[in-house]
């Protein structure tokens, strides 16, 4: 990965701390994207090798549409890491449900706002989770309808999958250069939000975590199929996950999304959504 330079989004903790550590041992120059920035150089200092960190607050518009003015010049590769799972609803600045916005909506618009600036590769960070959701194209903030935690992240990691769809199919479109995928890291402990300030919920997360300490991945293990994605010859809009049974531990591996997840005529109807929403267009 000598000379390369890759995008790191979410890169403290979790998945992308494991993903950021290795691409750098392994030669690339990492640019950390992050809120916290002196948390961010901590983990810069940790992690060696060739690093920078930019502040990025994918809940935040306004620091999206900063995030390129302090970039310093083009990069390879952008990996769409960083989400969350909110324990109640709460609405972003902007005024988004926080798991979409988080986990959809800022990515969204901070890929439209790089594209022309990414020689390579986009890879966003799906889960598994998106075969149990349900898609509300009209309530897409659940305004009206009953919010719960999973059930949102599972549904903002559907819109995931359904964009990644879309990418793919217009760059594919468009003979561009740039590829993309999607990848699931499987089932990692501390990729997973602290949900602890009630008795029942601190309860529910102590259990989780506990279980995917011992039946899940590693945060580096968790990076692999993100990895796979640079170094194998994969199709575009690949879907990488892992090899265990139910998808919570393993090597990497081609696997396969909901039917939903495969619906071009739904892709496109997200794809409007998030440009409604952010104001910012997939232009390839």
């Amino acid at each position: 990965m000598t000379g390369k330079r890759i995008i790191v989004t979410g890169a403290t903790n979790g998945v992308g701390l494991g993903t950021a550590r290795l691409l750098a041992h392994a030669g690339a120059h990492v640019i950390l994207a992050v809120r916290n920035t002196e948390l961010g150089a901590k983990r810069a200092a940790e992690i060696g090798g060739s690093t920078s960190i930019v502040k990025l607050d994918l809940a935040d518009l306004a620091s999206v549409r900063a995030f390129p003015d302090l970039l310093d010049g083009d990069v390879d590769i952008l990996i769409n890491n960083a989400g969350g799972l909110s324990q109640r609803r709460t609405e972003t600045v902007d005024g988004f449900e926080m798991t979409i916005g988080t986990n959809f909506l800022g990515p969204f618009a901070l890929t439209n706002l790089l594209l022309g600036r990414i020689r390579s590769q986009i890879i966003n960070v799906g889960s598994d989770a998106h075969k149990s959701a349900t898609l509300r194209l009209d309530d897409m903030h659940l305004r009206s309808n009953r919010w719960a935690a999973y059930p949102a992240y599972a549904r903002s990691k559907l819109a995931v999958m359904l964009w990644g769809l879309e990418l793919d199919r217009r760059l594919r479109a468009a003979k561009s250069p740039i590829s993309t995928q999607l990848t699931h890291p499987g089932w990692v402990s501390s990729n997973l939000s602290n949900v602890s300030s009630t008795p029942l919920m601190g309860g529910f997360h102590r259990a989780v975590t506990t279980l995917a300490g011992r039946f899940g991945n590693d945060i580096e293990e968790g990076a692999a199929p993100t990895l796979y994605c640079i170094s194998e010859p994969i199709p575009p809009g690949s879907y990488v996950g892992v090899d265990g049974r139910f998808g919570l531990k393993g090597g990497p591996v081609l696997i396969g999304r909901s039917p939903l997840a495969c619906d071009y005529d739904t892709a496109a109807r997200v794809v409007e959504f998030g440009e409604r929403e952010t104001g910012t267009t997939l232009t390839v």
